[in-house]
């Protein structure tokens, strides 16, 4: 089996290095990822420049540009034949709700999901992140579940791990994506130039974070695993737009 491995936070993340062991004995296993911590870089593509590809002293490549840069290039140029699947991750933090629209390890999954290759986007769910461990075990369980049981169609799963000891989690829920209440406001700062810099605000709390959702699936000790798709059509409301157009 060949297996690509990307994610956002940089070939030298302490979550690719684990998803990377973990994964290793299923296959061949190739990892193609952003030369520095590309967070929020969502599905974009460079397009206004050419991109290198090295290759760092424990055999990752990296590349400088988003993630999404990472998986087309790999599955588009670099191997041969096409991985049967590809694993990102695994992100320091969420990526629960709205989250996965700003996700850059969301992205790197959904560019192979998009190419016709089953993907999973892996993240931890905690600020310390110190069980980076179990999410590897359990993206190893889905992979090899995958690889075993192949879905009939291409599928993009999202899946969110609470930073526990293995042993301490609850199971596996497939959930639907949450909702969070808006972004904090901007924080405003002065550089040491004396101008006047602006830093994105956190993300804000959970709003939709009822029974079925990926953030009720993590606060309650499970595993969050959410089927995605990229038909951005709203449907309920064609006939709308229909009528206000006559």
């Amino acid at each position: 089996m060949n297996i690509l491995l990307s994610n956002d936070d940089g070939y030298f993340a302490t979550g690719l290095q684990i998803l990377h062991a973990s994964l290793a004995s299923l296959g061949t296993i190739d990892v193609v990822a952003p030369e520095r911590d590309r967070s929020g870089a969502s599905n974009s593509l460079t397009l206004d420049r050419p991109l290198t590809l090295r290759t760092a002293p424990n055999g990752f490549k990296f590349v400088n540009g988003t993630p999404t840069d990472c998986v087309h290039l790999a599955v588009t140029g670099l191997i041969d034949p096409l991985p049967d699947l590809i694993v990102s991750g695994i992100n320091h933090g969420a990526n629960m709700g709205d989250d996965t629209v700003y996700s850059g390890t969301v992205a790197a999954a959904t560019e192979g999901y998009l190419l016709g290759v089953p993907a999973i986007a892996m993240s931890l769910v905690g600020k310390e992140s110190r069980h980076f461990e179990t999410a590897g075990q359990v993206a190893r369980l889905l992979s090899e579940r995958i690889l075993a049981q192949p879905f009939q169609e291409p599928v993009l799963l999202n899946v969110n791990v609470p930073d526990l000891p293995f042993d301490q989690l609850a199971g596996m829920q497939v959930t639907r994506l949450g909702k969070r209440h808006k972004a904090e406001p901007v924080i405003r700062a002065t550089n040491p130039r004396g101008e006047t810099v602006y830093w994105v605000g956190p993300a804000g709390g959970a709003q939709d974070a009822g029974p079925g959702t990926d953030f009720h699936a993590v606060a309650a000790g499970y595993v969050s695993i959410t089927p995605l798709r990229l038909d951005l059509t709203h449907s309920s409301q064609l006939n709308a737009v229909r009528d206000w157009l006559a």
